[in-house]
């Protein structure tokens, strides 16, 4: 069956990519800023304690924005599936004006105490909620108003938006604890972006490929006398799911939470215990990993509308495996700050991911319940990964050394690589591969 390629945007494709990035931006803004000035933020939201209750309390505040996204997957994919991935997109970008507006307002322990940890507890979780249906719900938003290949590069672009939001917030965090720079400022600014995003979303269309499968059904009823209430029990609804394409998605998804953690707060807590680092100095140079993470995210998207996505990840599976092999090897030879900081470049620029072949994983999901899946799928992995590495990877290491990490790396890898595989065996059992070959070829002689 051949399917219509798509090369260029249109104005109103081109409207909505801008329109959701002002979106994304602003959801990992804020939900990064607090995780990264939690050093300073803690401090003031929480009780003083001793450095190991502290230490607690700091995993705990990045955590509690994962935990909760299961169940944000669960709301906001029946949203998404049953009313529409507009509403979707636009119910989280207002949750998170709100939120901001409370973190910029929250009095502190000193002036309130307990109830400002709990009101603080509060909005981390209302952020994490809404972060699971804006990165997804954009996502699948572009994914189902373009058509490949074009497509690969418009979805990898919200990613890179994601990673960009991530940098400002280490910017401002850097501000914040170096030079006194007002954070509350920081959480106003993201809370008027939210409002002209969530008023610039209410002017998105749905997207063509939900809105007809929801007419076609519906004219199926109309046409045969039947209610709509009837539709839970038809047959293109309730198409079943493949578990095993569920599990190779969840694997592949799992991968890039552990080595973004690893990049970003375990090197951390290395350069703070072995090099003396303060908050300032490391939140500096995760700034710089950061804006090196976002260049290379940059390019795999632009690169994805040349070569096939599937491909790309399987070359950074060759390029990254000899890392994972050797990284335990690597930490216990660590001579200065300088040696790590290549180090969490490296992982930030290479690392396993499912960037930029996302389209290709939510296509392999029925209509009426990708969004769902795709969200719980997203959710799941990051709060396994996270709350798994905030509280465990200390005692694999406290037992096994540096060599610890591999127990956690090489049965994620190897998952990796089956779920990669298990994806280009769907793209060629559809066609979809060999269309892309194709495709190459012709791009290539024009």
């Amino acid at each position: 069956m051949e399917v219509k390629e798509q090369k260029s945007l249109t104005r109103e494709q081109k409207e909505a990519v801008g329109i959701l990035s002002i979106g994304t931006f602003l959801e990992f803004f804020d939900l990064m800023l607090y995780v990264h000035m939690a050093v300073l933020l803690n401090e003031l939201f929480f009780p003083q304690t001793d450095p190991f209750t502290g230490s607690l309390l700091t995993a705990f505040a990045f955590c509690s924005s994962f935990v909760f996204r299961p169940f944000g997957a669960l709301i906001f994919g029946w949203i998404g599936d049953n009313i529409g991935r507009k509403a979707t997109v636009t119910i989280t970008t207002i949750m998170m004006a709100v939120s901001c507006v409370i973190m910029a307002n929250i009095p502190t322990y000193a002036q309130v105490g307990i109830m400002a940890s709990w009101l603080v507890t509060i909005c981390r979780i209302v952020q994490g909620l809404s972060s699971i249906g804006e990165i997804v719900g954009a996502e699948l938003y572009l994914t189902e108003i373009t058509k490949r290949p074009v497509q690969y590069p418009v979805v990898a672009f919200i990613e890179f938006i994601a990673v960009l939001g991530t940098t400002a917030a280490l910017g401002i965090a850097s501000l914040a604890i170096s030079f006194g720079f007002n954070w509350r400022l920081a959480f106003w600014v993201g809370a008027i972006i939210a409002v002209v995003g969530a008023v610039a979303r209410t002017s998105l269309r749905e997207t063509p490929e939900f809105a007809d499968a929801k007419r076609r059904l519906k004219n199926k009823f109309k046409e045969n006398n039947i209610e709509e209430e009837i539709l839970k029990d038809d047959v293109i609804y309730n198409i079943k799911i493949n578990k095993k394409t569920t599990l190779a998605y969840f694997l592949i998804d799992c991968c890039w939470p552990f080595f973004s953690y690893f990049t970003y707060f375990y090197c951390g807590s290395i350069l703070k215990n072995s090099f003396g680092y303060s908050a300032s100095q490391i939140i500096y140079q995760n700034a710089i990993v950061s804006a090196f993470q976002m260049l290379s995210w940059f390019i795999l998207a632009c690169i994805s509308y040349k070569i096939y996505p599937l491909k790309i990840l399987k070359i950074k599976v060759f390029i990254f495996f000899p890392f994972i092999i050797f990284c335990p090897y690597l930490l216990n030879n660590i001579n200065n700050s300088s040696d790590l900081f290549f180090i969490q470049l490296f992982v930030a620029m290479f690392a396993i991911s499912s960037t930029p072949a996302i389209p290709i994983f939510f296509s392999h999901f029925t209509i009426f319940k990708r969004f769902t899946y795709a969200s719980l799928i997203y959710a799941l992995s990051r709060a396994f990964i996270y709350v798994f590495c905030s509280f465990g990877l200390v005692y694999l290491v406290e037992f096994l050394g540096y060599w610890g990490i591999s127990v956690i790396m090489i049965p994620l890898s190897i998952g990796y690589i089956w779920g990669i595989s298990h994806f280009y065996k769907l793209e060629r059992e559809s066609g979809n591969y060999s269309q892309k070959i194709s495709c190459n070829i012709q791009l290539h002689s024009d």
